[in-house]
């Protein structure tokens, strides 16, 4: 006779899907390398402005710098939409509502369909998209993640850091570019090394007001986080970018 299966629940997997620190669902997964913990990566950076030590094992996690040792987890993500009907509707709508709430205004005026961070409503591309050409004419710039909220951000070289490879590190042409708000910094690093030709083992650093940002952050996150929350009411948002330095 065959054996007959018992009928999991959602609640019998409750351990593996929830955050230790909020004890709702895990939302974008953040795991820390040194001791394989995971988190809500809300949860886990707003932690880390505080204490440099694993909040479940109490592990250090890095002397100065823990964000660093963060890695989203993109595959538990789809496995916890999959498990737990209607989150993924419910986390793409929240995020809609707030960027409409959070959306800058131009003269009082906003247009949601836009949807630019940084951007006069309305207003023309910004020189060099990190996802068209260098040409700055805008044309193909909407084709490319349509949906997206878009970002526009000025890259400045962050100069007089006593780094041997500083010279090597420049000016872009074009500084401002408008992306998808969801890019990362690690991506933003790949722009940099092909705008600046530098070689594929060349690390830069890339900050925002003088911090560090940990390469899974996106510019949506760093925006709400590092730059507005922080008084920053010019635009668009400045990322500085150098050399890494390596701190032995």
């Amino acid at each position: 006779m065959a054996a007959t299966g018992r009928k999991h629940l959602v609640r019998d997997f409750n351990h593996f899907i929830t955050c230790y620190l909020c004890r709702g669902y895990l939302i974008k997964p953040t795991t820390v390398t040194e001791c394989l913990h995971t988190f809500c990566k809300s949860c886990i950076v707003q932690h880390f402005e505080e204490s440099n030590d694993c909040p479940k094992c109490g592990i250090q996690v890095h002397e100065t710098n823990p964000l660093e040792m963060l890695r989203l987890d993109n595959t538990l993500e789809e496995i916890i939409f999959k498990l737990v009907p209607g989150l993924r509707e419910k986390e793409e709508q929240q995020e809609v509502d707030f960027w409409k709430k959070n959306q800058p205004k131009e003269n009082g005026q906003e247009n949601p369909r836009r949807q630019r961070l940084g951007l006069p409503d309305g207003g023309g591309g910004v020189d060099g998209g990190a996802g068209g050409g260098d040409d700055g004419d805008g044309g193909g710039d909407d084709d490319y993640h349509r949906s997206d909220p878009q970002i526009a951000i000025c890259l400045d070289c962050l100069r007089n850091t006593g780094q041997s490879g500083e010279s090597t590190v420049t000016d872009l042409m074009k500084r401002f570019i408008r992306c998808s708000s969801r890019v990362t910094v690690g991506t933003i690093k790949k722009f940099l090394s092909l705008k600046l030709k530098l070689p594929s083992s060349y690390e830069l650093d890339v900050l925002c007001n003088g911090e560090i940002m940990g390469r899974d952050h996106t510019l949506e996150f760093i925006y709400m986080t590092r730059w507005r929350l922080r008084g920053e009411n010019t635009y668009p948002m400045v990322l500085e970018y150098r050399p890494r330095i390596d701190f032995g």
